[in-house]
């Protein structure tokens, strides 16, 4: 008899994060949402907008939340210059932003992404919720790299948390495993088209 384990994982990634607990190779809870990688590169356009009258663009941003982005403090402060234009007096203007402003920045963001974390956990039936708590919350995608997140997961739902071997090529490795194994998980796919739950 085929004993019904329980896995976790939170795909974090450039449009969506995608947040599904997984037994029998079927999806028992899911969500999907629209807070990812480019929505926090927008949180920190927004933040030096408005901290600091200054525009810059999304592979700033991006370069920022890379190099100094993190979802708790730091033991060392981190800090790095950055370029884009003054907004009242429209030239070219540099600042230096640290870890804390970039922490400030992105905190809405991730305190959806727990927060919805936490309402999959609740949903989860407790014979699967026992072996998440065994196994850990799996995290993948670009945005798991944040310094600290999994820490901060962690801290938020009282469950491990591991980061994936690879996180950004971790959806793209299971694509081609999937596509090679196609006619056995035909099955899994059909459903998760059909009658997964979208927030």
């Amino acid at each position: 008899m085929i004993q019904a384990g329980g896995n976790m994982i939170v795909d974090i990634g450039g449009g969506t994060s995608e947040i599904a607990v997984i037994s029998l190779g079927g999806v028992v809870v899911a969500r999907s949402l629209r807070i990812a990688g480019d929505e926090m590169n927008e949180d920190i356009i927004r933040f030096v907008r408005d901290e600091f009258n200054m525009l810059i663009g999304e592979r700033t941003a991006e370069n920022i939340k890379i190099a100094i982005g993190s979802a708790t403090p730091l033991k060392a402060t981190m800090e790095m210059p950055i370029r884009g234009r003054d907004l009242v007096t429209g030239v070219p203007k540099e600042i230096i932003i640290n870890d804390e402003n970039v922490r400030e920045a992105l905190s809405r963001s991730i305190r959806i992404i727990v927060n919805t974390i936490r309402t999959i956990v609740e949903e989860t039936p407790p014979e699967l919720l026992s072996d998440i708590m065994q196994k850990g919350i799996i995290l993948a995608g670009g945005g798991s790299l944040i310094r600290n997140l999994d820490v901060f997961i962690a801290d938020e739902t009282e469950i491990p948390v591991c980061t994936i071997e690879d996180p950004l090529t971790a959806v793209v490795r299971g694509t081609g495993i999937v596509l090679e194994n196609i006619e056995d998980l035909r099955e899994v796919l059909v459903e998760m088209e059909d009658d997964r739950p979208l927030l």
